[in-house]
């Protein structure tokens, strides 16, 4: 790498911990003096999680984002339905598509175990985030923690909050807006479809009806949606199919921009980013500087897990990640 583009990335990682310093809310080391383990056991977990199913990296990763774009950081994705209310994880937005419940709640507990009472969900899924990543060779990061847990889920509130995949790049722009982040964040953050697959039933409008009219989409790579066609056939509704998102599922790379300009983004809001020249250049970069990317994703990601988070005497320390405390 040129010691131009060292210096960028260098420049980037710094902008990570100046983002660590001006949101106060959370700390570094916030366990320091009540749960020095935390980290190394949920990264253990993490760990263990992966090397029985590489998926579950990805549903680990987007799980810290699907909560922290509802209602903010503060694990509320976790939460089981109830008899008389619909949660975050049953929405259509959520459900079949977040994997890997069961490794936060190992990690929960085990840290019971030790630290009762002490770590909160909200940041085992901030961490168990951060691990997925660096082990599928993303960035690692410091994760600045002392988030609290929420007691509302409310499937209802996954609307306007969740971008779908048929967003076009002025909807993504005004979502991630509201959220914070610039156009440029926007960007970098979508390279998190870089992990994982797609179940079939989110693509087969693409595929065989595009806006209504029994096509497919026009943009999509005729190779890559002949290839799709084949693993997702017409009118299937079985929700176990799925499809990688990427040419390189299990790895956190900047494989994800290169395929959008070969036209081989799975979603119409991949693609969708190759029609604003701001964000067509964005893409170009990302694919030709992959270790640029790496960091502007580090960078991203500790932005999002300050979203609205409960701190203080606000929201609990849930002692089930399924479960308010009763």
């Amino acid at each position: 790498m040129s010691q131009r583009k060292l210096t960028r990335v260098f420049g980037i990682l710094a902008v990570v911990l100046f983002c660590q310093s001006v949101h106060s809310k959370l700390q570094i080391g916030f366990y320091n003096d009540t749960c020095s383990l935390v980290e190394f056991i949920v990264k253990q977990e993490v760990t263990k999680a992966i090397l029985t199913d590489r998926g579950l990296a990805a549903g680990l990763m987007r799980m810290h984002f699907h909560d922290c774009f509802i209602k903010g950081c503060d694990a509320s994705n976790l939460l089981d339905s109830t008899p008389s209310s619909i949660a975050e994880k049953d929405s259509f937005a959520n459900n079949p598509s977040l994997r890997g419940y069961e490794v936060i709640d190992n990690a929960k507990a085990r840290l019971e175990a030790v630290c009762e009472g002490v770590v909160s969900c909200a940041d085992i899924v901030a961490f168990a985030a951060r691990d997925s990543i660096e082990i599928t060779g993303g960035l690692g990061y410091d994760v600045p923690a002392g988030r609290r847990d929420g007691t509302i889920s409310l499937a209802s509130e996954i609307i306007g909050n969740m971008p779908p995949p048929t967003f076009n790049v002025n909807q993504l722009t005004q979502l991630f807006a509201k959220k914070g982040f610039t156009q440029e964040e926007m960007v970098t953050l979508s390279g998190g479809h870089t992990l994982g697959r797609t179940h079939c039933t989110s693509i087969g409008d693409r595929l065989y009806n595009f806006s209504g009219t029994s096509m497919q989409d026009p943009s999509l790579d005729p190779r890559y949606s002949a290839m799709l066609k084949k693993q997702c056939p017409q009118g299937s509704t079985n929700p176990n199919l799925v499809v990688p998102m990427t040419s390189s599922p299990n790895i956190t790379d900047a494989g994800y921009y290169a395929d959008i300009l070969a036209n081989r983004g799975i979603f119409t809001s991949d693609h969708t980013l190759l029609t604003s020249p701001a964000t067509a250049n964005q893409v170009a970069q990302n694919a030709r500087n992959p270790m640029q990317w790496k960091a502007k994703f580090a960078a991203a990601m500790v932005k999002m897990g300050h979203l609205e988070v409960l701190t203080g005497t606000a929201g609990e320390i849930r002692a089930n990640c399924r479960v308010i405390n009763s």
